[in-house]
Protein backbone atom coordinates (compact mmCIF):
# COMPACT_ATOMS: atom_id res chain seq x y z
CA UNK A 1 0.00 0.00 0.00
CA UNK A 2 2.80 2.44 0.85
CA UNK A 3 4.44 1.84 -2.55
CA UNK A 4 1.16 2.69 -4.25
CA UNK A 5 0.77 5.88 -2.21
CA UNK A 6 4.34 6.89 -3.01
CA UNK A 7 3.84 6.33 -6.74
CA UNK A 8 0.57 8.30 -6.69
CA UNK A 9 2.03 11.15 -4.62
CA UNK A 10 2.11 13.81 -7.42
CA UNK A 11 -1.51 13.01 -8.34
CA UNK A 12 -2.67 12.99 -4.73
CA UNK A 13 -0.92 16.29 -4.01
CA UNK A 14 -2.38 17.89 -7.15
CA UNK A 15 -5.91 16.74 -6.34
CA UNK A 16 -5.47 17.94 -2.76
CA UNK A 17 -4.44 21.42 -3.94
CA UNK A 18 -7.36 21.66 -6.39
CA UNK A 19 -9.77 20.56 -3.66
CA UNK A 20 -8.39 23.13 -1.22
CA UNK A 21 -8.74 25.93 -3.77
CA UNK A 22 -12.38 25.03 -4.45
CA UNK A 23 -13.14 24.75 -0.73
CA UNK A 24 -11.46 28.08 0.04
CA UNK A 25 -13.44 29.78 -2.73
CA UNK A 26 -16.64 28.66 -1.02
CA UNK A 27 -15.39 29.58 2.45
CA UNK A 28 -14.69 33.10 1.19
CA UNK A 29 -17.87 33.51 -0.87
CA UNK A 30 -20.59 32.05 1.38
CA UNK A 31 -20.06 34.56 4.22
CA UNK A 32 -20.15 37.36 1.61
CA UNK A 33 -23.52 36.03 0.40
CA UNK A 34 -24.65 36.01 4.04
CA UNK A 35 -23.66 39.68 4.37
CA UNK A 36 -25.92 40.60 1.44
CA UNK A 37 -28.63 38.21 2.61
CA UNK A 38 -28.68 39.73 6.10
CA UNK A 39 -28.64 43.31 4.82
CA UNK A 40 -30.80 43.19 1.70
CA UNK A 41 -33.67 40.83 2.44
CA UNK A 42 -36.32 39.86 4.93
CA UNK A 43 -37.49 36.30 5.62
CA UNK A 44 -39.89 35.17 2.90
CA UNK A 45 -39.29 37.96 0.38
CA UNK A 46 -38.12 37.26 -3.17
CA UNK A 47 -34.50 38.18 -2.45
CA UNK A 48 -34.50 35.83 0.56
CA UNK A 49 -35.52 32.98 -1.74
CA UNK A 50 -32.84 33.85 -4.32
CA UNK A 51 -30.12 34.04 -1.65
CA UNK A 52 -31.23 30.71 -0.21
CA UNK A 53 -30.93 29.01 -3.62
CA UNK A 54 -27.46 30.50 -4.19
CA UNK A 55 -26.27 29.55 -0.70
CA UNK A 56 -27.65 26.00 -0.91
CA UNK A 57 -26.05 25.36 -4.31
CA UNK A 58 -22.70 26.77 -3.23
CA UNK A 59 -22.67 24.70 -0.06
CA UNK A 60 -23.93 21.42 -1.52
CA UNK A 61 -22.41 21.46 -5.00
CA UNK A 62 -19.02 23.01 -4.28
CA UNK A 63 -18.16 23.35 -0.61
CA UNK A 64 -19.17 19.95 0.78
CA UNK A 65 -17.61 17.89 -2.05
CA UNK A 66 -14.43 19.97 -1.97
CA UNK A 67 -14.15 19.72 1.83
CA UNK A 68 -14.56 15.93 1.66
CA UNK A 69 -12.00 15.61 -1.15
CA UNK A 70 -9.59 17.94 0.68
CA UNK A 71 -9.77 15.69 3.73
CA UNK A 72 -9.53 12.50 1.65
CA UNK A 73 -6.48 13.56 -0.37
CA UNK A 74 -4.92 15.20 2.70
CA UNK A 75 -5.20 11.97 4.69
CA UNK A 76 -3.72 10.04 1.76
CA UNK A 77 -0.79 12.48 1.77
CA UNK A 78 -0.35 11.98 5.51
CA UNK A 79 -0.21 8.21 4.98
CA UNK A 80 2.37 8.53 2.18
CA UNK A 81 5.78 7.52 3.56
CA UNK A 82 8.32 10.30 4.01
CA UNK A 83 5.91 13.21 3.57
CA UNK A 84 5.15 14.20 7.17
CA UNK A 85 7.68 14.57 9.97
CA UNK A 86 5.50 14.28 13.07
CA UNK A 87 8.41 15.47 15.20
CA UNK A 88 8.11 18.92 13.65
CA UNK A 89 5.62 21.61 14.58
CA UNK A 90 4.32 22.23 11.03
CA UNK A 91 2.01 19.19 10.65
CA UNK A 92 0.34 20.02 13.96
CA UNK A 93 -0.06 23.69 12.99
CA UNK A 94 -1.50 22.64 9.64
CA UNK A 95 -3.88 20.22 11.37
CA UNK A 96 -5.06 23.04 13.67
CA UNK A 97 -5.68 25.26 10.63
CA UNK A 98 -7.61 22.51 8.83
CA UNK A 99 -9.71 21.82 11.92
CA UNK A 100 -10.42 25.56 12.16
CA UNK A 101 -11.53 25.66 8.52
CA UNK A 102 -13.71 22.59 9.08
CA UNK A 103 -15.31 24.20 12.14
CA UNK A 104 -15.95 27.36 10.11
CA UNK A 105 -17.52 25.32 7.30
CA UNK A 106 -19.95 23.76 9.78
CA UNK A 107 -20.62 27.13 11.41
CA UNK A 108 -21.60 28.50 7.98
CA UNK A 109 -23.82 25.50 7.37
CA UNK A 110 -25.68 26.18 10.62
CA UNK A 111 -26.09 29.86 9.69
CA UNK A 112 -27.61 28.79 6.36
CA UNK A 113 -30.16 26.67 8.22
CA UNK A 114 -31.07 29.74 10.28
CA UNK A 115 -31.70 31.74 7.09
CA UNK A 116 -33.89 28.91 5.78
CA UNK A 117 -35.86 28.86 9.04
CA UNK A 118 -36.13 32.66 9.04
CA UNK A 119 -34.44 32.84 12.45
CA UNK A 120 -31.09 34.39 11.55
CA UNK A 121 -30.26 37.35 13.76
CA UNK A 122 -26.60 37.71 12.81
CA UNK A 123 -25.75 41.07 11.29
CA UNK A 124 -23.93 41.71 8.04
CA UNK A 125 -21.12 43.24 10.09
CA UNK A 126 -20.66 40.00 12.05
CA UNK A 127 -20.52 38.02 8.80
CA UNK A 128 -17.91 40.48 7.48
CA UNK A 129 -15.78 39.90 10.58
CA UNK A 130 -16.24 36.11 10.42
CA UNK A 131 -15.15 36.21 6.77
CA UNK A 132 -11.60 36.68 8.09
CA UNK A 133 -11.53 33.22 9.74
CA UNK A 134 -10.62 31.30 6.56
CA UNK A 135 -7.92 33.86 5.78
CA UNK A 136 -6.26 33.25 9.14
CA UNK A 137 -6.51 29.48 8.72
CA UNK A 138 -5.12 29.75 5.19
CA UNK A 139 -2.11 31.75 6.40
CA UNK A 140 -1.38 29.22 9.17
CA UNK A 141 -1.66 26.28 6.77
CA UNK A 142 0.38 27.71 3.89
CA UNK A 143 3.21 29.02 6.07
CA UNK A 144 3.31 25.75 8.02
CA UNK A 145 3.57 23.59 4.90
CA UNK A 146 5.94 25.80 2.94
CA UNK A 147 8.29 26.82 5.76
CA UNK A 148 8.06 23.47 7.61
CA UNK A 149 9.01 25.02 10.93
Amino acid sequence: MTDLLASLYPWTKSLHIVSVIAWMAGLFYLPRLFVYHAEASKPGDSRDEIFQVMERKLLRAIMIPSMVSTWLFGLLLVMTPGIVDWGSIWPWAKAAGVLGMTWFHHWLSLRRKEFVAGTSDITGRTFRIMNEVPTIALIVIVFSVVLKF
